[in-house]
């Protein structure tokens, strides 16, 4: 499956979710580590079997009696673009956000799942 899913990174970021793509039986699952990331702040569409998630990490406003000795945080704009295999079924695609993690469920197409036949006696 990997092969027919491939992740292709926006280059204009300031930085990029790390990601994980799972298959399971009926779905494709993407989860995407955003924390700090307010849910009102995240896109996810689909453009020309190109599934898009994007949003912004905002750094949190500081009074003028703030003095800041490291900052490793990284905040900004993010796009991550993931190129749709044409197994699945784009119009039922899902997301949720918890606990950081957005999770996005790509419903295979009915006639991409394995099925069982069965064999009639002549």
């Amino acid at each position: 499956m990997s092969r027919r899913f491939q992740a292709l990174t926006g280059t204009d970021s300031a930085w990029a979710p790390a990601v994980d793509i799972l298959e399971t039986g009926d779905n494709l699952v993407i989860r995407a580590e955003v924390p700090g990331v307010e849910r009102n702040a995240i896109d996810v569409k689909v453009e020309d079997n190109t599934l898009i998630l994007s949003g912004e990490r905002l750094r949190e406003a500081e009074t003028d009696d703030t003095q800041a000795y490291r900052r490793e945080r990284v905040y900004g704009s993010f796009v991550r673009s993931f190129t749709l295999p044409k197994t699945v079924d784009a119009a039922r695609i899902t997301a949720e956000y918890k606990n950081g993690v957005l999770e996005v469920t790509i419903p295979k197409a009915e006639e991409a799942k394995p099925r069982k036949i069965d064999i009639k006696v002549a």
